[in-house]
């Protein structure tokens, strides 16, 4: 893309997941502006030259696209709708990029009050982890309108490597409540696979090189896996985090009236693993409390 012609972007929270985007951002020629609710956390950005402002307003003032990426749905109102917020400094024509995981119900509603600025929005979360982050290979889903989206597909390509358009607002973070149902669930069944190996004497390590090349092969399976194996748990992505995805799913599903027996279960083991004080393992630390169960 022409420097002459690349939109200036506006990053909001530059954390694990966002400090590593912003630099893929860089590398591919973006020039950035930034806003942290923590000055410390921009620090390292603006060592490198990125211009900090004192609040979302200011920022939505001086850039062509505002990209948001904070822990929960209440972060992204705060930034985007509150005082001193996108909407307050946003002129019309302004694009955001929400790339938080946050409620589909309230992103349409977030996604309405910006347009009555002529402000713009997609909800583009992400699935990869800090790894994926660090490469630029997450995949990211798309919610809104197509042309926004081809508006800000070079700038998403800096970042991921498969983009893809759900449908309208809401729709991104739709597909992301799906991805974290079935990560989650999937954890759950990858430990119970190996505690029934464990059980009748057999190698849970090579059961998992064997299902590798079979049909019950997935990331979970090959990531978290080995995590599983080696019982570490160091944080790629927090399970604090991914219990608060799991009540997004768990909300989501009542608002369209389904009953998702699996998907409860899940969120209740995930709750039990924030309850135990071990919301700062990465959530593959789900196994410990699947271990739990099967032993009683």
């Amino acid at each position: 893309m022409n420097p002459m012609t690349q939109p200036k972007i506006g990053w909001i929270g530059p954390g694990i997941m966002g400090l590593p985007m912003c630099k893929n951002l860089m590398k591919a020629g973006f020039t950035l502006a930034v806003y942290a609710r923590r000055p410390e956390a921009a620090q390292e950005l603006v060592n490198q030259g990125v211009e900090y402002y004192a609040n979302p307003a200011a920022l939505a003032a001086n850039v062509d696209i505002v990209i948001s990426i904070v822990s929960d749905t209440p972060d992204v109102e705060a930034v985007l709708l509150g005082d001193n917020g996108v909407i307050a400094g946003g002129k019309p024509g302004l694009l955001v990029v929400d790339m938080s995981t946050i409620s589909p119900v309230t992103t349409r509603a977030i996604a309405e009050k910006l347009s009555e600025k002529g402000i713009r929005m997609l909800d583009a979360p992400v699935s990869g982890g800090d790894v994926g982050a660090i490469a630029g290979t997450l995949t990211i889903m798309v919610g809104g309108n197509a042309d926004d989206l081809e508006y800000a597909r070079p700038a998403l390509a800096a970042m991921g490597k498969t983009i893809t358009h759900i449908g309208n607002h809401g729709a991104g973070q739709l597909a992301k409540a799906c991805n974290q149902l079935i990560a989650a669930q999937t954890v759950i069944a990858v430990t119970e696979a190996f505690e029934m190996a464990k059980a009748a004497g057999v190698d849970p390590a090579k059961v998992r090189s064997a299902l590798l090349g079979g049909f019950a092969y997935s990331k979970v399976l090959e990531l978290h896996g080995q995590r599983i194996l080696d019982e570490n748990f160091q944080p790629g992505f927090k399970a604090h985090l991914h219990n608060k995805d799991m009540h997004i799913v768990i909300d989501t599903a009542a608002t369209f009236g389904l009953n998702l027996p699996g998907t409860q279960r899940a969120a209740d083991y995930m709750q039990a693993l924030v309850d135990a004080g071990l919301g700062e393992l990465d959530s593959s630390a789900l196994a410990k409390i699947v271990q739990k169960n099967a032993l009683t």
